[in-house]
C-alpha cells in the first residue's frame, strides 16, 4: 500500500507526524509523494491562526478529489483542526474516512485499515492523557537534526490562543523517556536536538514539582553523538537562573533562545493574558545578554491585537528598536472563535493590522542588516545542509539559526562537504562564508 502524508503547522505537529509514519511504516506502508498513486492519504492539520486553518481545509479538499478521480481508497484527517472541527469535517467533507484527535495518533494504523475496508472511524481520546515518550519515529528532517517534544499542552490560556482547547493542559514527558528517545535519535545519526513544546520553560513542574529543564539539558548533553542542543518556545517570565547558567556553561547547548513575547505595551499584554510587563521583558533580555554575550534571541510579535492603539504600536516599534532582537517574526492578529480576544471591543481593521506588521518587519530588516554587517570577520561553526546546484557552494546554518525558522548561509569552497558535517567558516559577507576547515567527529 502506498501512503501520502501531508504534515502542516508547527514542528510539534511534525513530531506527531513522524510517530504516525513510523507506525504505518511498521505495517508495510510505503511512502509516495505522488497524490494520484497513493492508496492512503493522511493530512495532519493545524488551526492555530486563520491562515493555518485555511491551508488545512484547502489541503483536505484537494486530497478529497483523489477519492473521486485518483487511486485513493482512504482519506484520513488528524491534528488540531481535526480535534477542533471534527463534526464539521464529517458533515461537510464526506470523502473523509477517518478523523483522529490530537491524543489519538496510536489509532492511525487501525484508522487506515478500517478505511480501506470501507469503514469510518472517528476517534477522540482525552486530550489531557499522559504523553507517550516511548514511541518510535520516522524522521523527515534529513536525519542530521530532529525535534524532541518534551511536553504537550499548555496552561497559560492567553486570550487569543486556542491551543489549550485542542491540546489540553500542560503535561511533561518523563525525563528518562526523553533521554532514551534522544539516545535513539543519536544512534540514527542525529547531531542536533531541537527541544520543543507549547512552552519548554515549565518542563517538569507538573511531574517533578519544580522547573527541571536545566536538569534535562544536562542529561541530554551527556549523550554521545549529539553536538548541538537548541531550545525553542521559552516564555520570558518563566526563565530562571539555573537554566541560564546551564545554557552558559554546557558547550553543546546553542547560545540561542526563542522568546515569544507577542507585545511590549503593558495594556496590550494584559489584554492578551500574558504574564509579564515591558519592564520585565527589558530586564530579562538585558540579563541574558550580560550572562551570555553572544546569545541570539528570537521572538514573535502580534500586530493589531484588539485595543492596540497607534501609541501602543509606536511603543512596540521603539521597544524593537531598542532591544535589537537578532531574529524576529510578526503575525497580524487572527481572531479565533471561542477565544476571549475574538469577543473583545476594539477589533482592528485588517489593513491596519497588516500595515503595522509591515512597519515592524521593515524595522527588523534594518536591525538584521546592521547585525549581519557586524558579523564580518567572525569565525563560526556551521552545520552543512546541502549543496547549491552547479556551484562551488554549500547551504549551511550556524548556532544562530534554527532550521525551517531562520535563514541559511552559503559556504564558498571547492572542497566536498556532506550534509550534517560541521565546518569552521569565516564570515565574508551578509550571507557569504568561506570554509576554513572541517571539524572531525
Amino acid at each position: 500500500m502506498k501512503l501520502l502524508f501531508v504534515s502542516l503547522g508547527c514542528d510539534k505537529n511534525l513530531v506527531d507526524s513522524e510517530v504516525m509514519l513510523a507506525l504505518l511504516n511498521g505495517q508495510g506502508y510505503s511512502l509516495t509523494d505522488n497524490e494520484s498513486e497513493a492508496d492512503v492519504i493522511i493530512i495532519n492539520t493545524c488551526c492555530f491562526i486563520n491562515d493555518a486553518k485555511e491551508e488545512s481545509v484547502q489541503a483536505i479538499l484537494e486530497m478529497a478529489e483523489y477519492k473521486k478521480s485518483g487511486n485513493c481508497k482512504a482519506l484520513i484527517v488528524t491534528g488540531c483542526l481535526a480535534q477542533r472541527y471534527q463534526k464539521e469535517i464529517v458533515d461537510e467533507i464526506p470523502e473523509v474516512d477517518a478523523v483522529l484527535g490530537t491524543s489519538t495518533y496510536e489509532e492511525i494504523v487501525k484508522a487506515a485499515a478500517d478505511a480501506l475496508e470501507g469503514k469510518r472511524l472517528l476517534e477522540f481520546h482525552d486530550i489531557n492523557s499522559t504523553p507517550d515518550g516511548k514511541r518510535e519515529r520516522l524522521l523527515t528532517t534529513g536525519g542530521h537534526y530532529a525535534h524532541l517534544k518534551i511536553a504537550e499542552g499548555c496552561d497559560k490560556h492567553c486570550t487569543y490562543c486556542i491551543i489549550p482547547a485542542v491540546r489540553g493542559k500542560y503535561r511533561s514527558v518523563p525525563m528518562e523517556e526523553l533521554v532514551q528517545e534522544a539516545r535513539d535519535l543519536a544512534a540514527q545519526g542525529v547531531k542536533e536536538l531541537i527541544l520543543v513544546a507549547q512552552e519548554t520553560t515549565l518542563y517538569g513542574v507538573d511531574i517533578y514539582g519544580k522547573k527541571s529543564l536545566h536538569k534535562l539539558l544536562r542529561e541530554l548533553c551527556s549523550i554521545q553523538g549529539i553536538r548541538w542542543i537548541r531550545v525553542l518556545y521559552c516564555y520570558p517570565e518563566e526563565i530562571y537562573e539555573e537554566l541560564i547558567q546551564t545554557i552558559k556553561t554546557e558547550p553543546k547547548i546553542c547560545h540561542y533562545l526563542d522568546l515569544p513575547i507577542q507585545h511590549a505595551n503593558d495594556d496590550v499584554l494584559k489584554r492578551m493574558g500574558r504574564r509579564t510587563t515591558k519592564k520585565a521583558l527589558q530586564e530579562i533580555v538585558a540579563h541574558l545578554r550580560r550572562e551570555i554575550p553572544d546569545i541570539v534571541l528570537r521572538t514573535t510579535l502580534i500586530s493589531g491585537f484588539p485595543g492596540e492603539t497607534q501609541e501602543a504600536h509606536e511603543e512596540l516599534m521603539q521597544f524593537v528598536d531598542e532591544m535589537e532582537f537578532e531574529r524576529l517574526g510578526v503575525f497580524a492578529y487572527s481572531p479565533e472563535e471561542d477565544t476571549p480576544a475574538a469577543q473583545m471591543e476594539g477589533q482592528i481593521p485588517e489593513e491596519i493590522k497588516e500595515e503595522r506588521r509591515d512597519e515592524l518587519m521593515e524595522l527588523q530588516q534594518e536591525i538584521s542588516f546592521d547585525k549581519n554587517e557586524d558579523m564580518a570577520g567572525r569565525t563560526l561553526l556551521a552545520m552543512v545542509e546541502g549543496k547549491v546546484a552547479d556551484e562551488n557552494a554549500y547551504i549551511a546554518r550556524t548556532y544562530m539559526d534554527a532550521p525551517g525558522i531562520d535563514g541559511y548561509l552559503f559556504i564558498n569552497t571547492d572542497e566536498t562537504l556532506v550534509t550534517g558535517d560541521f565546518a569552521r567558516v569565516k564570515v565574508t559577507g551578509a550571507l557569504e562564508y568561506d570554509l576554513i576547515g572541517e571539524i572531525a567527529e
